[in-house]
């Protein structure tokens, strides 16, 4: 039987078969499900991609345009290629030669890869990462996210310990609760604009409604004193990993040891059986830089460093891919 490869381009009607796959993929999250990309539809031009192997769907791509260049979903934290876990090397290498062939028909130049940190992955999924390099693709972006392993803690440190106490003789209560307005408008717009000089990824209607259609995946913990809140975290959840979306606090955080107290009680307790705890990059000028201090404060708790990796792909050497079996 011969095998023939099929690169489409996503339209409605592929609505239950992607998000199908998604859930069954060896490395696809809740961000790759429709509901969740098409919240801010508006702002891309969507043009994600499904191949099919003869007529079984083996591999789908997150993606949208801008001019002349293919990117892997920039509404997305990471994208890449998701795959069928039953699928081996060769096909995803198949897949992924016939998506740039596609690429290179539809008058795209390049394709800016990126890649799915290896802590998500349901089953080892690096195959990407090997093609970019038979691809010579650029390496454009490096980003550190501090990860926790929970099988194997690092002790928290006595700094961060220190502040767990402050919090408990200022008598703090923890609360998971979906005050997000609240959230949003009295705590994490002001501290991401004084800090930072940014806002939220997420609008708080666009936090609502994603909150709405992946009411178990999407969680608040928040801190209170004396009944008014002073700290909070939106808390990711995919199978593997619990990621911190959002992190923020009113000013006396360190005086009260509010997120010392909230990420003390998250790591031990709430999420000890999560394989990983991520909380997140602390990088500046598209990974050059670190923020020192917010770096150090996550290490506190055991954190140390996983990659991300961002590739610029030339679409034209897709022919790099056809010899690669011997």
């Amino acid at each position: 039987m011969s095998v023939n490869y099929n690169v489409v381009k996503y339209n409605n009607t592929h609505y239950n078969l992607w998000n199908n796959f998604v859930e069954t993929s060896k490395n696809g999250t809740f961000l790759c499900h429709r509901d969740f990309m098409e919240y801010h539809a508006d702002k891309f031009n969507d043009f994600s991609l499904l191949v099919f192997k003869n007529d079984k769907l083996v591999a789908i791509c997150p993606a949208n345009f801008f001019e002349q260049a293919l990117y892997s979903h920039q509404g997305l934290t990471y994208g890449g290629l998701l795959i069928g876990e039953k699928e081996k090397l060769h096909v995803v290498l198949e897949a992924f030669r016939h998506i740039l062939r596609y690429a290179v028909e539809q008058g795209f130049k390049t394709f800016y890869i990126k890649q799915l940190p290896s802590i998500y992955n349901i089953l080892p999924a690096d195959e990407l990462g090997y093609l970019m390099y038979i691809l010579k693709a650029t390496l454009y972006r490096k980003d550190t996210l501090s990860v926790i392993r929970t099988a194997h803690k690092v002790k928290i440190s006595s700094n961060r310990m220190e502040g767990v106490r402050r919090a408990k003789k200022y008598n703090l209560e923890l609360r998971e609760n979906d005050a997000y307005e609240v959230f949003w408008e009295q705590i994490l717009i002001k501290n991401l604009k004084e800090r930072f000089g940014v806002e939220p990824v997420h609008s708080i209607d666009e936090i609502l409604s994603l909150k709405s259609k992946f009411p178990d995946k999407i969680r608040l913990f928040t801190v209170y004193k004396e009944d008014e809140m002073v700290a909070g975290t939106v808390i990711f959840e995919t199978k593997h990993v619990a990621h911190s979306q959002y992190i923020s606090a009113t000013g006396d955080r360190n005086k009260i040891g509010s997120l010392d107290f909230l990420y003390h009680h998250l790591i031990e307790e709430v999420y000890k059986d999560k394989p990983y705890f991520d909380f997140g990059s602390s990088n500046t000028d598209s990974g050059k830089h670190i923020n020192f201090g917010l770096q150090s404060w996550k290490e506190g708790f055991g954190a140390r460093t996983v990659i991300q990796d961002f590739y610029k792909v030339d679409v034209t050497n897709h022919e790099l891919l056809e010899n690669v079996f011997v």
